[in-house]
């Protein structure tokens, strides 16, 4: 049940940063979510995105959401009251645009006790030298890949009969 939520004071400078980076809060996400500095990356937004979560500093999520920067904010009733714990940044990559990346991570966080993840592939855009978080690529964790490539039709059937693939266990797949 959301509720009206209420700021969580902000950590020392010298604390370790609640988005999990092993830096000091001071050198981490404070100065980005401060406006005193941009975030360099698409992970640096998402970390310090994830501490704004934490610190329930819903106007900085606002400044940074793409649909929404620029916009004026305007604080809302019944805002999420998740007590977001841990963040995982699984992987950041960056495509051939240089302007466009993606992150993918794992938040984890308590919803009337009970723990929950929120696993995501995030998409990041850069507008006028400053990334913003544009939308979710895929909710949920990556799929499955096999470590072994199928074998090829007319190759020899992994299953040791000595019979091509085709022949033996493909009908049965």
């Amino acid at each position: 049940m959301a509720t009206s939520p209420t700021a969580h004071p902000k950590p020392e400078r010298t604390a370790a940063c609640p988005c999990g980076s092993g830096k000091n809060w001071g050198d981490c996400c404070e100065p980005i979510i401060a406006g005193a500095r941009v975030a360099a990356t698409a992970e640096l937004l998402m970390r310090a995105r994830f501490t704004a979560h934490v610190l329930r500093d819903y106007r900085f999520l606002h400044e940074t959401h793409r649909p929404t920067a620029g916009k004026p904010y305007v604080a809302e009733e019944g805002e999420p009251v998740m007590l977001w714990t841990k963040l995982v940044v699984h992987a950041h990559e960056t495509g051939s645009d240089p302007d466009k990346a993606f992150v993918d991570f794992s938040a984890y966080g308590t919803d009337d006790g009970v723990e929950k993840v929120l696993q995501e592939k995030a998409e990041f855009l850069r507008i006028n030298g400053a990334w913003l978080y544009n939308r979710e690529a895929r909710l949920g964790p990556a799929p499955y890949k096999a470590a072994v490539p199928k074998p090829g039709r007319n190759e020899p059937c992994p299953c040791g009969s000595g019979k091509k693939y085709k022949q033996c266990c493909l009908l049965k797949a």
